[in-house]
């Protein structure tokens, strides 16, 4: 589940230039075979009369070369759409979003990632390490959270260049654009999690480090497919098995989100919103907030 979840704020370490955020080559990337047509999740709200005030689409942040995704139905839906609401904006800004990275994450005096983690994960940090162009004494400068979205950025699959949040804000090129959190606002949420959680989420990452390319591949199937009840499933796996992450990384922005929409929505055109899937799926998914609000929620696809 972290490549879903954390694939915007990974997004924005490959923007930065890190020193292992190039995608995997052809030959190592596993393609998320399509067996069907595309149908990844979207849904319609509309208000109590009926007046349809926008769309919720789940994205996904990086992609294989080639992957289609984009169906008529969301082509008409982009065409229709008056607004477009993502979680960053500036996701081109790659000089501001380095100022913004470097000024969070820059903490000196820490100890190497091996003295962060438990005994048991020593041996997958060496294996992750060893994929990357990093060695363990290069972070003791780099707070955990930070190093977590690193390493993870340097064994990821897919092509953040390919991701359907980069593709919208380019079909919305000359027409309005909001964003949820931007740059410093999403990394500051990993900033603020107390050190213990921090950790968790770099044992999180280091832990499926060595099933990076699979899980991605998976993922893209999954979200593909529009397999709401699969990614619900992968909520609550990985990093997401920790109440703490869970309730920081998800739970409390899929509320935020919901009330900066039901105050947006009625005094805006037809809104198309497109975030992460993974803040999609379940009861606590965006569909079923703004449900919660009285707004009519219908899927679409």
């Amino acid at each position: 589940m972290k490549q879903l979840l954390l694939s915007a704020a990974l997004a924005l370490s490959c923007t930065l230039g890190l020193s292992a955020c190039g995608e995997k080559t052809a030959g190592e990337i596993e393609q998320p075979t399509q067996q069907s047509a595309p149908r990844p999740a979207m849904w319609e709200l509309a208000s109590s009369d009926g007046t349809v005030e926008g769309w919720l689409f789940g994205t996904i942040h990086s992609l294989p070369d080639g992957t289609t995704w984009e169906t008529e139905l969301i082509s008409d839906t982009i065409d229709e759409a008056d607004l477009l609401i993502v979680e960053i904006a500036a996701l081109e800004d790659s000089a501001a979003i380095a100022h913004i990275f470097t000024r969070l994450a820059r903490t000196e005096g820490l100890p190497a990632l091996s003295e962060r983690l438990p005994a048991g994960d020593q041996a997958a940090l060496r294996d992750m390490l060893a994929e990357t162009s990093y060695s363990d004494s290069d972070f003791t400068a780099t707070e955990s959270w930070a190093a977590a979205l690193m390493l993870a950025q340097g064994v990821r699959s897919g092509n953040p260049e390919n991701g359907v949040d980069r593709a919208l804000l380019r079909r919305f090129a000359g027409r309005p654009v909001r964003e949820f959190e931007g740059p410093a606002r999403q990394l500051g949420i990993f900033d603020s999690l107390p050190e213990r959680d921090q950790r968790n989420l770099l044992a999180a990452v280091v832990q499926e480090g060595g099933d990076a390319a699979e899980e991605s591949a998976k993922l893209a199937r999954i979200w593909i497919s529009g397999d709401m009840g699969s990614l619900a499933r992968e909520n609550s796996r990985g990093l997401m098995s920790y109440p703490e992450l869970r309730t920081a990384l998800l739970v409390k922005r899929n509320e935020d989100w919901a009330e900066q929409l039901d105050i947006l929505l009625p005094a805006s055109p037809p809104a198309l919103i497109a975030v992460g899937a993974a803040h999609m799926a379940g009861p606590e998914g965006l569909p079923s907030l703004m449900q919660q609000k009285g707004y009519n929620v219908t899927r679409v696809q």
